[in-house]
Order: structure tokens, then sequence, then C-alpha cells
């Protein structure tokens, strides 16, 4: 199948080329599926790429909760990602200025060289996500922002209105990749879709094969029930890398996700 058949309408309103590519990988394996990858060693890590990668379109890392980070070990560790053909998605949540934005894309873990995408707060104003596109541009690379529109967490800040200013700043900035909604909440994400219309993507965490409550205020919807709702795909952690069978379960996974935006697009 190719991508255009896949996701309709989504690709051909697109205007980020990073979410064509991220479309086509997504075809290509036949999963919307995003693996937040939260283990803290590096052999963890490796552990994880080598077993899923063949069935996740993207990988969501935190580079500094690894216990035994180093750059020679991260540039392994980036490059098998490539390999596995996954976009790197660096989870920073930054939030600053746009001055120290740009600044922190470089420091010690070098963001800016590596990742693909990086999500933002809009709390700070637009102008973040100039400073995090101009990390990417001092070192000749192309990246795009995900603004935190909802949030999944139980009592979490982000209400309404608002989620309503993220996106009406960021769907007009070339800067935004797209929104991260709330996977847990199809009637929040259908709203949230139908303010950010088909140009942008929507990914969201929140989901488990297990709907209900997780650990620390975490809540968990149906994956497919969240791309029925607008996500253009789920990111899920513990679902997979807490399994007894990370392989299966992300076949599971990839499979749900699949078979929404098929119904969603059919």
């Amino acid at each position: 199948m190719e991508p255009s058949e896949a996701w309709g309408v989504r690709w051909e309103m697109a205007t980020s080329p990073l979410a064509k590519r991220y479309m086509e990988v997504a075809t290509d394996k036949q999963s919307l599926v995003c693996l937040a990858a939260d283990r803290n060693t590096m052999a963890g890590l490796f552990e994880l790429i080598e077993a899923v990668g063949p069935f996740v379109a993207a990988l969501k890392t935190h580079v500094d909760l690894v216990d035994d980070w180093t750059a020679e070990a991260w540039a392994q560790f980036c490059q098998s990602a490539h390999d596995a053909n996954l976009l790197i998605f660096e989870d920073r949540k930054f939030a600053d200025i746009g001055k120290i934005s740009r600044s922190q894309m470089a420091g010690v873990y070098d963001i800016r060289s590596w990742s693909d995408l990086v999500t933002a707060h809009l709390i700070s104003g637009p102008d973040i996500v100039d400073g995090l596109q101009a990390g990417w541009a001092d070192v000749d690379r192309n990246g795009g922002v995900l603004l935190l529109a909802q949030m999944s967490s139980r009592g979490n800040l982000l209400h309404p209105a608002y989620t309503d200013e993220v996106v009406q700043k960021g769907t007009v900035h070339s800067g935004v990749f797209g929104f991260i909604g709330n996977g847990s909440r199809p009637d929040e994400l259908q709203h949230l879709r139908s303010t950010v219309g088909e140009e942008k993507m929507i990914w969201t965490p929140g989901v488990n094969l297990a709907v209900g409550d997780g650990e620390m205020g975490q809540r968990y919807g149906d994956p497919a029930e969240a791309v029925l709702a607008g996500s253009d795909c789920i990111i899920v952690g513990s679902g997979i890398h807490k399994s007894s069978d990370p392989v299966a379960s992300a076949k599971a996974y990839a499979l749900a996700s699949w078979n929404g935006l098929i119904q969603r697009n059919g």
C-alpha cells in the first residue's frame, strides 16, 4: 500500500517533509507505534531496538535518564535506530525562552545532532520553536517540534483554553511538526483534531491494550480508538518494554494502530 492510500487527506495536506517521512516509515512497517524506550542502561536500549525495531516507526528517548550514557555509546545507539528506519524523538519538553532552548539543544547531550523530533511546552511563547529550529540549523539539520497541547496524566493543568491557544499559534508555525494529544480520552482527542485540521500531526501517549489507570497518575485508553479519534502515532512504553514478550506486544500494538488507520480512512 502506498502512503497516499493509507493516510488519505493527511498525506495530501501535510506541509512538513518530516511528516511525510514518518508516514512513509509507518506505511512500510504497517505500524503507527512510537516506542517510549524508558530504559536506563545503554544495553537495555540496544536490546529494545534489536527486538522490536521492525515493528515500530519511531523511538522516544529521555537521554538524561540513561545511567551509563557516553557520547560514543549514544552515537552507536542512534546509528542503530537509523539502521532500523526509526525516527528519533527526544521527549525533552523544552519550556524556556528561545535563546536558552537553542543552547539546550547543544550542551553535553547535543540533542540537535541526533534528534529528528523534540517536545516543547508553549508556555514561554512561540519563540521557543524558533530557538529549537535554530539549534538544528546550527548543525545543518532539519527537525520538527511537537507542542504539548494535552497530557494524559491525572490532574494536569493543560486546560481546554490553553490547548486551543497552543493549537492556534502552533498550526501557523512551519517549525511545528504537530501536537501531543491525550490518547486516554478519545473525546478530547477528537476536539483536538477538529481544531488542528489536517496539516499537522497528532501523536498520543496514554494508550495501552490494557486500558485503565497506571502508575503515578497515568491513564490509558485503547490504541485503536485513539487512532480513530485522530491520532497519527501512538506512543507506547511499558506496554512493550515491560512486557514478558516485547516482540509479541510490539506486533499487537502495530496491528491495532494500523487497523485503526485503515478503518479511519476506509
